[in-house]
């Protein structure tokens, strides 16, 4: 078979397999037209501020992607307020209240997770409607360090297992439940801790954005049939954030060396140690500390859970998003 052969018959194979994927695919152009009049209600130097370090988004991503990004978000809510009032209607439950709507952000470390969370927050807090939107990490419900020392999860911390579980899955369950003032516990990255003592009050948002490398994650099914909820769940709709694995680890290391220059430098910082070593030193660590967890983190939990997104960002070395997958109705 001629090599012209051979890529005919490879296009064809493509074809199919987007025939029959649950996602349609579009590139990021095709997607930036769906914004249609949608208005940009940011400004560039807010765009800096919600930026994470190393992430180079501008208004012009924002126009490109986050705008039809907002769109088909505000769709999903009004269709979902739509059926609720259905519902009550059919069920006759006059004091019936709706309950927040609950989008999931998941993928891994140095991805770019908390900007598009943040600038998803600050679009979808303007629209017209003004709705109440918040925002929530689950760095908050990792175990105190003191308890992943205990148990030997220092070295797993952000995996599944380093996560309290059963307080997250509480949390949104009061949250779906429609109560009011709900704590959600505070992280800290200067001190790499869990801030004791200290929440984050959420009080019934029209819209609560959840963010964290885990939250598609999966469990194992009880064989007596009993409920076990999953935190997906309690999503209405969930994003996941995706880059080819060598991107995400020069991403990753880059910011670490960054880091050494600036948050690192603080004497209360965790990490501090590592500002005053040698640059060999910090990025002989760097890449220890990718192989050695955010790697397998990554290929064991994180992006097995990829196919359970309703919509896919990949991006690509520019850290832009090239491609955007939308699951089908």
């Amino acid at each position: 078979m001629s090599p012209a052969e051979k890529q005919a018959l490879a296009a064809l194979d493509h074809m199919a397999d987007d025939a029959y994927s649950p996602y349609r695919f579009f590139t990021a152009e095709e997607w930036s037209r769906f914004r249609a009049a949608t208005p940009l209600t940011l400004t560039e130097d807010e765009v800096a501020r919600l930026r994470s370090l190393n992430d180079p988004i501008d208004l012009d991503e924002v126009r490109r992607i986050y705008l039809s990004l907002s769109r088909l978000l505000s769709a999903h809510v009004e269709s979902s307020q739509m059926l609720f009032a259905q519902r009550k209607r059919f069920l006759n439950l006059a004091g019936d209240q709706k309950t927040p709507f609950i989008i999931g952000v998941a993928g891994s470390v140095a991805v770019g997770k908390s900007t598009t969370a943040r600038i998803l927050k600050e679009l979808l807090s303007r629209w017209p409607s003004s709705p109440k939107v918040d925002l929530v990490t689950t760095d908050g419900f990792l175990y105190p360090n003191a308890r992943l020392q205990k148990d030997n999860l220092m070295e797993r911390k952000g995996f599944p297992e380093s996560y309290d579980m059963p307080a997250l899955l509480k949390f949104l369950s009061a949250i779906k439940a429609g109560m009011s003032h709900v704590p959600a516990p505070l992280y800290s990255h200067l001190t790499y801790d869990v801030l004791p003592d200290q929440h984050q009050d959420i009080d019934r948002p029209d819209i609560l954005i959840f963010e964290g490398i885990n939250v598609l994650q999966s469990r194992d099914l009880p064989a007596d049939g009993r409920i076990v909820p999953m935190v997906s769940d309690f999503f209405d709709f969930s994003i996941y954030i995706d880059a080819q694995e060598d991107m995400i680890h020069r991403w990753y290391v880059n910011r670490f060396m960054r880091l050494r220059e600036t948050a690192f430098r603080n004497p209360e910082s965790f990490f501090h140690r590592y500002a005053t070593i040698s640059e060999e030193a910090a990025l002989e660590i760097a890449e220890g500390l990718w192989a050695n967890i955010n790697l397998k983190n990554l290929r064991q939990n994180i992006l097995p859970t990829r196919p359970r997104a309703d919509l896919i960002l990949q991006k690509g070395e520019n850290h832009l998003v090239e491609k955007v997958s939308l699951r089908r109705l």
